[in-house]
């Protein structure tokens, strides 16, 4: 019996930058006596992160990153997910391990020891809501092939991978492995964009590992599909990622979503919400559960409405990962 063969211990591997959120409500005299822009995502240093953490009141710990954040979407629907990213051997490192087991996921990446600490963002939250990112990517960019488990990608029906990771060298060489592993295998992979800036950075890229086979499902918002073709109009960016990619599915907002495979294109409305909170982690929630209908033998519209439902969820609070059951709201809809 081959691998391809075998029912699969894992519905998905998640690929990603394990990342602590640090999370803290200050006030704006705060951000301006320590020189943080307000509302925006900055990269900073280890020293910077140091200093910040060190002057930070009260704060809520939590396991977060882009990957990280679908493996508990899937886990939460009732899925067998799998994650594989690279914290250190310190408290925050702890953290993040202890958080992504608790939500019934497996994490078994051995730790850097004597290298750079455990990734974090340190989140300063005002008292209009406006959310203050200080990131310091430490350890997880020390992801290498090394890492990479054979049998652990092999027992993944769907290797997932984060577009984010493309910035590391050694990250990079990772997601090829676990590409190549994946499809020795028999395995499917499928890679998320994560920004239309790193898309910019890396499109020929990104091009090329669709193009080559190396990823078999594509998932991206209506930006990054533009950006990755270089046009303004999304059905020329549709078309193309009919010809590059077998799977391709587009996050609208609003605007629902959109799912193409080869000469089949299909739309699927949001879900209502009563209110939007935060719109963090909606993409990743999305991927969850798109790729948990997947490898429950949905439709492909099922799979975008089970998408559009993970999404609705986590964009009415605060923080990227859901706050109830979605196996529990996925029985309850009917879908």
């Amino acid at each position: 019996m081959t691998a391809s063969q075998k029912l699969a211990r894992f519905d998905v591997l998640t690929v990603g930058n394990a990342i602590v959120d640090i999370i803290a409500r200050a006030e704006d005299d705060f951000l301006v006596t320590n020189e943080i822009t307000k509302g925006a995502m900055n990269l900073i240093d280890a020293e910077r992160a140091e200093t910040l953490y060190g002057a930070m009141g009260p704060a809520v710990e939590t396991s977060g990153g882009s990957a990280g954040n679908t493996a508990a979407g899937i886990a939460s629907l009732g899925g067998r997910a799998a994650y594989l990213g690279k914290v250190a051997d310190d408290h925050l490192g702890g953290i993040f391990t202890h958080d992504i087991r608790a939500i019934g996921c497996t994490f078994q990446a051995a730790p850097l020891k004597g290298g750079l600490p455990t990734a974090r963002s340190m989140i300063f939250v005002t008292p209009d809501g406006q959310r203050s990112m200080n990131t310091f990517l430490g350890a997880c960019t020390e992801l290498s092939p090394a890492d990479v488990d054979a049998n652990l990608v092999a027992d993944a029906t769907i290797t997932y991978f984060e577009g984010y990771l493309w910035d590391a060298p050694n990250a990079k060489a990772a997601i090829r492995e676990a590409a190549r592993l994946a499809h020795e295998a028999g395995r499917k992979t499928a890679m998320t964009l994560s920004d239309s800036f790193c898309v910019d950075r890396f499109r020929d890229e990104f091009l090329a590992l669709m193009r080559n086979g190396e990823i078999d499902i594509l998932f991206a918002n209506d930006s990054e599909a533009k950006v990755l073709y270089q046009t303004s109009d999304l059905y020329s960016a549709l078309d193309a990622l009919a010809k590059d990619v077998p799977l391709a599915v587009v996050t609208r907002s609003e605007d629902g979503s959109s799912v193409v495979k080869g000469d089949t294109l299909i739309h699927v409305n949001a879900m209502e919400i009563d209110k939007l909170e935060d719109t963090t982690g909606a993409g990743d929630l999305y991927a969850a559960g798109f790729l948990h209908g997947l490898t429950s033998g949905r439709s492909l519209e099922d799979c975008a409405k089970i998408g559009s439902l993970a999404a609705a969820e986590v964009i009415q609070h605060i923080g990227p990962r859901p706050q109830v059951e979605l196996k529990r709201l996925l029985e309850q809809s009917g879908i």
